[in-house]
Protein backbone atom coordinates (compact mmCIF):
# COMPACT_ATOMS: atom_id res chain seq x y z
CA UNK A 1 0.00 0.00 0.00
CA UNK A 2 2.09 2.85 -0.91
CA UNK A 3 1.88 6.24 0.80
CA UNK A 4 2.46 9.51 -0.67
CA UNK A 5 3.39 12.25 1.83
CA UNK A 6 2.52 15.62 0.30
CA UNK A 7 3.81 18.37 2.44
CA UNK A 8 1.80 21.89 2.04
CA UNK A 9 3.83 23.94 4.72
CA UNK A 10 5.61 27.07 3.43
CA UNK A 11 8.51 26.60 6.29
CA UNK A 12 8.83 22.44 5.77
CA UNK A 13 12.26 22.38 7.04
CA UNK A 14 11.20 23.98 10.09
CA UNK A 15 10.29 21.12 12.86
CA UNK A 16 8.33 23.92 15.02
CA UNK A 17 5.39 24.18 13.27
CA UNK A 18 2.51 21.94 14.65
CA UNK A 19 1.94 20.64 10.87
CA UNK A 20 5.04 19.17 10.85
CA UNK A 21 4.65 17.69 14.53
CA UNK A 22 2.01 15.99 12.85
CA UNK A 23 3.99 14.69 9.94
CA UNK A 24 6.86 13.85 12.05
CA UNK A 25 3.92 11.36 14.80
CA UNK A 26 2.45 9.95 11.50
CA UNK A 27 6.37 8.78 10.32
CA UNK A 28 6.75 7.24 13.57
CA UNK A 29 3.58 5.27 13.44
CA UNK A 30 4.27 4.24 9.70
CA UNK A 31 7.34 2.93 11.07
CA UNK A 32 6.62 1.35 13.97
CA UNK A 33 3.64 -1.11 11.75
CA UNK A 34 5.43 -1.12 8.64
CA UNK A 35 9.55 -1.47 9.37
CA UNK A 36 10.54 -2.81 5.79
CA UNK A 37 8.07 -0.10 4.02
CA UNK A 38 8.79 3.49 2.72
CA UNK A 39 7.07 6.63 2.32
CA UNK A 40 7.12 8.74 -0.85
CA UNK A 41 7.51 12.48 0.18
CA UNK A 42 7.60 15.56 -1.49
CA UNK A 43 7.79 18.92 -0.38
CA UNK A 44 5.47 21.27 -2.83
CA UNK A 45 7.29 24.76 -1.68
CA UNK A 46 10.28 22.77 -2.64
CA UNK A 47 9.85 21.77 -6.30
CA UNK A 48 8.09 23.14 -9.23
CA UNK A 49 4.88 22.89 -9.40
CA UNK A 50 3.13 24.32 -12.75
CA UNK A 51 0.22 26.82 -12.45
CA UNK A 52 -3.17 27.37 -13.85
CA UNK A 53 -2.23 30.54 -15.95
CA UNK A 54 -2.05 30.94 -19.95
CA UNK A 55 1.70 30.78 -20.38
CA UNK A 56 1.46 27.39 -18.71
CA UNK A 57 -1.48 24.71 -17.84
CA UNK A 58 -4.53 26.59 -19.84
CA UNK A 59 -2.07 27.96 -22.76
CA UNK A 60 -0.84 24.41 -23.00
CA UNK A 61 -3.70 22.31 -22.64
CA UNK A 62 -5.74 25.06 -25.35
CA UNK A 63 -2.53 24.17 -27.83
CA UNK A 64 -3.57 20.32 -27.43
CA UNK A 65 -7.05 20.93 -27.73
CA UNK A 66 -5.97 22.69 -31.61
CA UNK A 67 -3.51 19.89 -32.20
CA UNK A 68 -0.87 23.11 -32.13
CA UNK A 69 2.87 21.94 -31.07
CA UNK A 70 4.39 22.67 -28.08
CA UNK A 71 7.28 24.82 -27.40
CA UNK A 72 10.11 23.30 -25.89
CA UNK A 73 9.54 25.08 -22.34
CA UNK A 74 5.60 23.76 -22.65
CA UNK A 75 7.09 20.71 -23.15
CA UNK A 76 9.20 21.03 -20.10
CA UNK A 77 5.96 22.49 -18.41
CA UNK A 78 3.66 19.36 -19.34
CA UNK A 79 6.35 16.47 -18.57
CA UNK A 80 6.47 18.22 -15.10
CA UNK A 81 2.21 17.70 -14.77
CA UNK A 82 2.27 14.04 -16.46
CA UNK A 83 4.76 13.24 -13.61
CA UNK A 84 2.77 14.51 -11.10
CA UNK A 85 -0.11 12.69 -12.09
CA UNK A 86 1.66 9.37 -12.51
CA UNK A 87 2.91 9.83 -9.16
CA UNK A 88 -0.10 10.50 -7.86
CA UNK A 89 -2.36 7.94 -8.95
CA UNK A 90 0.63 5.14 -7.83
CA UNK A 91 -0.60 5.73 -4.26
CA UNK A 92 -3.67 4.72 -2.70
CA UNK A 93 -2.86 6.65 0.06
CA UNK A 94 -2.19 10.15 0.45
CA UNK A 95 -1.35 12.39 3.20
CA UNK A 96 -1.65 16.09 3.13
CA UNK A 97 0.21 18.34 6.01
CA UNK A 98 -0.91 21.51 5.75
CA UNK A 99 -1.12 24.69 8.24
CA UNK A 100 -4.79 26.69 7.59
CA UNK A 101 -4.00 29.83 5.62
CA UNK A 102 -6.97 32.43 6.02
CA UNK A 103 -9.31 29.63 6.26
CA UNK A 104 -7.91 27.71 3.23
CA UNK A 105 -5.54 25.46 1.71
CA UNK A 106 -1.86 27.16 1.10
CA UNK A 107 -1.31 28.14 -2.65
CA UNK A 108 1.23 25.90 -3.44
CA UNK A 109 -1.57 23.11 -2.44
CA UNK A 110 -4.18 24.88 -4.80
CA UNK A 111 -1.50 24.44 -7.64
CA UNK A 112 -0.62 20.85 -7.04
CA UNK A 113 -4.43 20.08 -7.16
CA UNK A 114 -4.79 22.14 -10.55
CA UNK A 115 -1.85 19.32 -11.86
CA UNK A 116 -4.04 16.39 -10.39
CA UNK A 117 -8.00 16.53 -10.86
CA UNK A 118 -7.39 16.85 -14.81
CA UNK A 119 -10.18 14.66 -16.75
CA UNK A 120 -9.48 11.16 -17.99
CA UNK A 121 -6.88 10.84 -15.65
CA UNK A 122 -8.22 11.22 -12.19
CA UNK A 123 -12.38 12.35 -13.05
CA UNK A 124 -14.34 11.71 -16.18
CA UNK A 125 -17.42 13.39 -17.82
CA UNK A 126 -20.47 11.70 -18.44
CA UNK A 127 -23.92 12.33 -19.43
CA UNK A 128 -24.88 12.49 -15.71
CA UNK A 129 -22.10 14.84 -15.10
CA UNK A 130 -18.24 14.03 -13.44
CA UNK A 131 -17.64 10.79 -12.15
CA UNK A 132 -14.32 9.93 -10.06
CA UNK A 133 -11.84 7.53 -11.19
CA UNK A 134 -9.83 7.13 -8.02
CA UNK A 135 -11.92 4.50 -6.48
CA UNK A 136 -10.24 1.44 -5.93
CA UNK A 137 -9.44 1.78 -2.23
CA UNK A 138 -7.69 4.88 -2.31
CA UNK A 139 -7.75 7.19 1.20
CA UNK A 140 -6.52 10.59 1.90
CA UNK A 141 -6.04 12.06 5.33
CA UNK A 142 -5.42 15.63 5.68
CA UNK A 143 -2.98 17.18 9.00
CA UNK A 144 -3.66 20.47 9.87
CA UNK A 145 -2.83 22.95 12.32
CA UNK A 146 -4.65 25.87 12.82
CA UNK A 147 -4.47 28.92 15.09
CA UNK A 148 -8.21 29.19 15.62
CA UNK A 149 -10.94 26.68 16.67
CA UNK A 150 -13.14 25.69 13.99
CA UNK A 151 -14.93 22.81 15.70
CA UNK A 152 -16.77 24.52 18.40
CA UNK A 153 -20.02 24.61 16.03
CA UNK A 154 -19.39 28.59 16.29
CA UNK A 155 -18.40 31.76 13.69
CA UNK A 156 -15.57 29.88 12.68
CA UNK A 157 -16.59 26.29 11.49
CA UNK A 158 -18.15 27.40 8.20
CA UNK A 159 -15.18 29.34 7.45
CA UNK A 160 -12.88 26.61 7.40
CA UNK A 161 -12.93 25.69 3.93
CA UNK A 162 -10.05 24.26 3.44
CA UNK A 163 -11.73 20.95 4.62
CA UNK A 164 -14.90 21.45 2.73
CA UNK A 165 -12.72 22.21 -0.49
CA UNK A 166 -10.33 18.86 0.32
CA UNK A 167 -12.97 16.67 0.99
CA UNK A 168 -15.06 18.08 -1.91
CA UNK A 169 -12.08 17.42 -5.11
CA UNK A 170 -11.07 14.03 -3.08
CA UNK A 171 -14.24 12.14 -2.26
CA UNK A 172 -16.99 14.18 -4.75
CA UNK A 173 -14.61 14.62 -7.78
CA UNK A 174 -12.10 12.08 -7.96
CA UNK A 175 -13.90 9.37 -5.91
CA UNK A 176 -11.72 8.90 -2.97
CA UNK A 177 -13.25 6.10 -0.90
CA UNK A 178 -12.68 8.39 2.55
CA UNK A 179 -10.94 11.79 3.62
CA UNK A 180 -10.15 12.10 7.05
CA UNK A 181 -8.62 15.40 8.97
CA UNK A 182 -6.45 15.09 12.34
CA UNK A 183 -6.32 18.60 13.62
CA UNK A 184 -4.09 20.68 16.21
CA UNK A 185 -5.61 23.82 16.32
CA UNK A 186 -6.28 26.82 18.71
CA UNK A 187 -2.64 27.67 18.85
CA UNK A 188 -3.37 31.71 18.67
CA UNK A 189 -6.74 31.23 20.67
CA UNK A 190 -6.64 32.22 24.47
CA UNK A 191 -7.69 30.26 26.78
CA UNK A 192 -5.78 27.26 24.70
CA UNK A 193 -3.30 25.05 26.79
CA UNK A 194 -1.37 24.08 23.69
CA UNK A 195 -0.10 20.86 25.03
CA UNK A 196 -2.77 20.08 25.84
CA UNK A 197 -4.07 20.62 22.02
CA UNK A 198 -1.18 18.79 20.80
CA UNK A 199 -1.70 15.88 23.02
CA UNK A 200 -5.12 15.68 21.69
CA UNK A 201 -4.27 16.14 18.09
CA UNK A 202 -1.93 13.68 18.48
CA UNK A 203 -4.17 10.88 20.44
CA UNK A 204 -6.41 11.63 17.43
CA UNK A 205 -4.06 10.86 14.42
CA UNK A 206 -3.15 7.69 16.23
CA UNK A 207 -6.39 5.98 15.88
CA UNK A 208 -7.16 7.91 12.21
CA UNK A 209 -3.79 6.22 11.50
CA UNK A 210 -5.47 2.35 12.25
CA UNK A 211 -8.30 3.22 10.57
CA UNK A 212 -6.40 4.52 7.61
CA UNK A 213 -4.72 1.40 6.80
CA UNK A 214 -7.54 -0.96 7.73
CA UNK A 215 -5.44 -2.11 10.88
Amino acid sequence: MKTLIINAQPDFRNGDHYSIKLQQRFLQRYKEVFSDETVDLINLYDMEIPQLTMDQLLGIWEKQSNHISLSSEEMRIFQINQKLIEQFKSHHRIVIVSPLHNFNVTSKMKDYIDNILVAHETFKYTADGSVGLMTNDYKVMLLQASGSIYTNNDRYTPLEFSRKYLQGIFEELMGFDKFSIVRIEGLQTNGVDINQAVQKGMRELDGEFNKFYDL
